[in-house]
């Protein structure tokens, strides 16, 4: 499926990842619609960092993925809907189970039924999350990997894709679950480790970090993006779930030593306790089998983690404004 000249629904466009898959909407000829949740100011998340003239492109609706009927609105008479809406933070998911549930769970299965009812929906992109799989027991980790629940997100996000498949399994749903590891890049905001250690470095301040040693297969933004849609758009992708990541893996202190080099700062680290997740919750290692992704929809990365990271620099410190360095952000 070509998504040019479709009608293609992006739930959780302000976000980071959604705000980038928007962005190659609109340049591969989409007619996209934007659902963010409603807020009082009328802010619109990562959107409003886009260039005016990409801003002008979407069409904007303001709701919650928790209200079907809000869900039914945005997608009628839609080509393709790309779900990213959720609550993401595995520390926020600690503090508040059952806000996470209700939003990524109900949120999905919202979007699923909406979809079902409608029967006009040509493709329909679940996001899914490296979380799932818990620490790996072997790298690099495919899709058969088994899938274990650290924290109550990757529990949610476990249970959205077994929705998702179940759907098409049963009623014959056009459902393709992306499943990214760990993205990194502009408007990512301090809630993700990239960030955070940016932000602190670039403001001269003792790096507040938890653990170092975890490993992790961190993707630019944009190959994230260019997955979401080169496999949501690959027909041997539908009812399959597919990683999309880098294939390398890199430890936090590593990163802390090239954002170092790049910002040319001596960087020191203080271990803080708030940022540790409980021993049994932490994943200690991420690294992704991709080949699925490629076979498929003939995606694999293109961005270098050294490059990715100079980009990612230097947009910090164009718009550190936007950040509180000296917060923990959950």
């Amino acid at each position: 499926m070509r998504f040019a000249g479709k009608t293609v629904v992006v739930t959780g466009a302000g976000g980071f990842i959604g705000s980038h898959l928007v962005e190659q909407l609109i340049a591969e000829g989409a007619q996209v619609r934007a659902m963010l949740r409603y807020t009082s100011r009328g802010q619109r998340g990562c959107l409003d960092l886009l260039p005016e003239a990409s801003l002008s492109q979407i069409a904007i609706t303001m709701g919650d993925v928790r209200d079907g009927d809000a869900v039914r609105e945005v997608i009628r008479g839609a080509d393709a809907v790309f779900h990213l809406a959720a609550l993401i933070g595995i520390p926020y998911s600690y503090e508040h189970p059952q806000e996470v549930i209700d939003t990524n769970i109900v949120g999905t299965s919202n979007v699923l039924i909406a979809a079902k009812e409608l029967g006009t929906i040509e493709r329909i992109v679940l996001t899914s999350t490296s979380e799932v799989y818990g620490s790996a027991l072997r790298v690099p980790m495919d899709e058969e990997h088994p899938l274990q629940a650290q924290s109550p997100y990757s529990a949610t996000k476990i249970a959205g894709d077994a929705l998702g498949l179940s759907f098409h399994r049963s009623f014959g749903m056009p459902v393709t679950i992306v499943r990214p590891f760990n993205a990194y890049g502009p408007r990512q905001s301090a809630r993700a480790v990239i960030p955070a250690i940016i932000t602190q470095a670039v403001s001269g301040k003792t790096l507040r970090l938890g653990t170092l040693e975890t490993t992790r297969d961190f993707t630019f933004a944009e190959d994230t993006a260019r997955g979401f849609l080169a496999v949501g758009g690959a027909d041997g992708a539908l009812g399959e779930v597919v990683n999309v990541g880098s294939g390398s893996e890199v430890s936090i202190r590593e990163i802390v030593r090239k954002v170092g080099e790049i910002t040319g700062a001596e960087l020191e680290v203080e271990g803080d306790e708030q940022r540790m997740r409980p021993a049994k919750s932490e994943v200690s290692r991420l690294l992704s089998d991709s080949s699925k992704a490629e076979r498929l929809a003939g995606w694999s990365t293109q961005v270098t983690l050294d490059d990715g990271l100079h980009r990612t620099v230097d947009w910090i410190r164009e718009h550190l404004d936007l950040y509180r360095p000296q917060e923990y952000a959950v």
